[in-house]
């Protein structure tokens, strides 16, 4: 079937099937379809859906348009993961993956870079001097089984048409189709060779997703196709009204990911966000039972220092220094200046634009516009207090570290802009609203 065909069934509403979807994403992978075929064909799945079958058979083919790991025989335990939709502070791959492999999982993530107003897992990583990011698939398949846990970046071995695909879309407007997110989504993490697969998918003001329904939408779509793909799947609808954690910027966020390990400090949303993940993904891997022996594991995995040795393990086999738990500060870039930002008044701290906040992020060197644009792991903001707190006028909400007084004193701007200060508490979103799957 030429391309214009299938195009045009797309076009009128019809449903496509496998062997349209695989010509077409051999066409992605090939070049046999044009750009402009392409957009065409994106534009009317954007317009008019697809059905479950279809994402399934899309979803699929893209997998199998590159390698698909393969861990039958080579482990002795479930293969899981997890993959958040993203938002602003979220750290929590880097706490949970020791954590579950120190209960028995094993997690092969491979993690994005930050785009937007979200930060990447990879970029927090790369802020670790020498921990590197980009590994072939056979270091990967040789470390897992030793680790339990590797975190690295996409190999161009993975899903190779939604590469394609991903960036046509990007410049033509179907960034927002549900069932080319799925396919995106769940192409990539499928070639991982998965058993069980856990969703984070994030609502609210700092979210791609900003209301209930389209994020239910988006989670129905992606549990339904990965079950009909083979992988037990599960989705949490999580709460990002709020920056997660108490840092937002790479550096700083890898400094509160090491004082989660090891007790320092667990700031209360984000242990209640990693041990809900957590326990869901050992469950759905068959490791446990029940929520609360699973919950139990992970609470033990960090009070018998055996989730910190991991991560410690990790770091150092993927090319970062073996002390790093021992002497964060002698290995992550710290900024230059640090400035308190202070509350205007007196009252109840509400947050309204967290978006604004990743972009402040962005706008201090600590994101990217664009893909090739270099990062300043330094900058941030740390010592973020938590939505509903009481605090008093000139009372310190939060620090900013910048690379200059300049960029501080804007960002502390933009910080204030993004907040509000009422004089009663507004109702506390509920952290997990609902769980689907």
């Amino acid at each position: 079937m030429i391309p214009q065909e299938i195009i045009k069934t797309k076009r009128n509403g019809g449903n496509l099937n496998q062997a349209e979807i695989r010509q077409f994403v051999r066409g992605l992978t090939d070049d046999s379809f044009s750009e402009g075929q392409v957009a065409a064909l994106a534009m009317a799945i954007y317009l008019n859906g697809m059905s479950v079958d279809e994402i399934v058979a899309l979803t699929l083919a893209m997998r199998d348009s590159g390698t698909v790991l393969n861990w039958q025989g080579k482990l002795n335990g479930p293969v899981v993961d997890k993959h958040s939709t993203g938002g602003v502070g979220d750290k929590v791959t880097l706490m949970l993956a020791p954590m579950v492999a120190a209960c028995g999982a094993y997690m092969p993530s491979i993690a994005g870079r930050g785009l937007g107003h979200t930060g990447g897992t990879v970029d927090k990583l790369e802020t670790i001097p020498g921990y590197s990011c980009t590994q072939s698939l056979e270091k990967i398949q040789q470390l897992l089984p030793q680790l339990g846990c590797v975190i690295v970046g996409q190999s161009s071995q993975l899903a190779p048409a939604d590469r394609r695909l991903y960036a046509i879309r990007d410049v033509t407007a179907t960034v927002e189709s549900i069932p080319l997110i799925t396919a995106s989504i769940l192409s990539k993490k499928l070639s991982e060779g998965l058993d069980a697969l856990v969703m984070d998918v994030k609502i609210g003001n700092g979210a791609i997703m900003r209301t209930v329904d389209d994020a239910s939408a988006l989670a129905h779509s992606i549990v339904n196709v990965a079950n009909g793909a083979g992988v037990n799947t599960r989705a949490l609808l999580t709460d990002m009204n709020q920056i997660l954690g108490t840092t937002a910027g790479n550096a700083l966020e890898v400094m509160e990911t090491l004082d989660y390990l090891t007790g320092k400090y667990r700031e209360p949303r984000l242990h209640q966000v990693t041990l809900e993940l957590g326990a869901n993904m050992l469950m759905l891997g068959g490791l446990y039972n029940d929520k609360a022996s699973a919950v139990a594991a992970l609470e033990h995995s960090l009070s018998s220092g055996k989730a910190a040795e991991i991560f410690a393990k990790m770091v150092s086999a993927l090319g970062g220094p073996a002390d790093l738990i021992e002497k964060p500060l002698q290995y992550l870039a710290t900024a230059p200046v640090v400035q308190d930002i202070t509350a205007p008044q007196t009252g109840y701290l509400q947050y309204q634009d967290t978006v604004g906040l990743g972009m402040a992020v962005v706008r201090l060197g600590g994101g990217r516009s664009h893909p090739s644009q270099q990062i300043d792991p330094a900058v941030g903001f740390s010592h973020i207090l938590a939505a509903g707190q009481p605090v008093q006028q000139g009372e310190v909400i939060a620090k900013v570290h910048a690379a200059n007084p300049e960029a501080a004193k804007l960002a502390a701007t933009e910080y204030l802009q993004a907040l509000l200060i009422q004089p009663q508490a507004a109702e506390a979103f509920p952290l997990v609203h609902h769980t689907i799957g």
